[in-house]
């Protein structure tokens, strides 16, 4: 591991690039759901299923990514999700129903997507830097997501206006090929970080991953990450998913939508560096806590604001600063707790959470918006789970957990 207290800035601009080139193209997602039901006649709820599949198949391909990528290194991950996510994107234009979505959409780009983003990238870069900079280098890689979805928002709804929908898709599968270079930065593999008198570093050199999977399982902290990141995870693949929904349901045109998902993009880059800055000198337990409140007060805020342009900008510039600025405090807690060792797996479980509620998000918003003909009944639900979440993160202690390891 890098013992200097020099920032690797190489290493992580290669990791902030992929991430912004993974979740540019994940996170658009949302502009396509029209489009393709205007053109294919697949239901909004069938649509929105295939894409709640590729919600939770993102999250479910983290921890064996992040395990592999543990063990023999990030490069052939990258480059594989790179492919992978090229193929699910060029392919989508061609499927004409919802098994086929689900395939694209739902299997190989969300599974592309998965190989390049967070736990991956943030395990890659966590054991190769000091302690006390992992926690800025988690939001220095998550600004990179968002800056994705800031960059590539207004650049898709003007392809599909311009070109259609399938070229946008095919403009989406050619970008994210630019991954496939990125991946070298990221080569090396660090030796795993020393226990005695490492800041972090509770796992000694010797521990399997399955020993240590199994200490965090047996963590209570480590369940109520999990429980703050599955209500996150609900209504974060509602908006993405739904956000240009609800704005064609207040008579806005399209432009609005991708305006409203760049900003909460833009407004993330600094969430996640103020997150990252944050993690270094407060309990990152009340910062999470602290976002997860503010989003049930945003919320609430919107049901009671007239539908108007200005609306969704502010309502899409406030919650884009606790967007994802949320992976930065998760991920360092759970590298304070466990060590950077394992931390891709670790970290790929708890995204596995969030993405199981994603499931939930993206699906259910369909299916109550075919059901009552809106998504009041969605906002409501996002404003107590953001609550719950909120709750949840307060009993977590920062402290690691002593190492009980079964004898043979």
């Amino acid at each position: 591991m890098t013992t200097s207290s020099r920032m690797p800035w190489a290493l992580l601009l290669a990791a902030a690039a992929t991430l912004m080139i993974t979740m540019g193209a994940r996170q658009t997602t949302g502009l396509f759901v029209a489009p393709i039901h205007e053109s294919t006649g697949v239901g909004i709820a069938a649509i929105s299923f295939a894409m709640a599949v590729g919600q939770f198949t993102w999250g479910a391909v983290q921890p064996v990514f992040g395990a592999i990528a543990d063990k023999r290194g990030s490069t052939g991950v990258l480059v594989l999700g790179a492919v992978l996510l090229a193929i699910g994107l060029a392919m989508t234009p061609w499927m004409k129903s919802q098994w086929g979505l689900m395939f694209t959409l739902g299997l190989l780009t969300a599974a592309g997507a998965g190989a390049g983003s967070f736990s991956i990238l943030i395990g890659a870069t966590a054991q190769q830097m000091a302690p006390e900079q992992r926690s800025f280098a988690a939001g220095f890689i998550n600004a990179g997501g968002s800056m994705g979805q800031f960059v590539f928002a207004p650049l898709v709804q003007l392809m599909i206006s311009i070109a259609g929908w399938a070229t946008a898709m095919y403009g989406l599968a050619l970008a994210s090929l630019a991954a496939i270079p990125l991946a070298w930065p990221l080569r090396r593999r660090a030796e795993p970080a020393p226990a005695a008198g490492a800041a972090g570093a509770s796992a000694p050199a010797e521990i399997t991953l399955r020993e240590q999977v199994g200490i965090a399982l047996r963590d209570r902290s480590y369940w109520m990450l999990h429980l703050g990141f599955f209500t996150c995870g609900v209504h974060i693949a509602f908006l993405v998913t739904h956000l240009p929904g609800e704005i064609a349901l207040c008579g806005l045109p399209a432009s609005v939508s991708a305006a409203s998902i760049a900003l909460i993009g833009l407004f993330n880059v600094a969430g996640s560096l103020a997150a990252g800055a944050l993690g270094q000198r407060f309990r990152m337990k009340w910062i999470l806590a602290v976002m997860y409140a503010s989003r049930a007060v945003m919320i609430a805020l919107y049901l009671l604001s007239p539908p108007t342009p200005i609306t969704f900008y502010v309502f899409a510039a406030a919650l884009g600063f606790t967007w994802l600025a949320t992976v930065p405090p998760t991920a360092g807690l759970v590298g304070k707790l466990f060590g950077p060792r394992y931390l891709g797996t670790l970290f790929g479980l708890t995204l596995l959470s969030h993405q199981l509620g994603g499931f939930f998000g993206a699906w259910l918003g369909g299916v109550v918006m075919e059901r009552f003909g809106d998504y009041s009944l969605m906002w409501y639900g996002d404003m107590a789970l953001a609550l719950l979440a909120a709750a949840a993160n307060l009993p977590i202690r920062e402290n690691a957990p002593r190492l009980k390891l079964a004898t043979a």
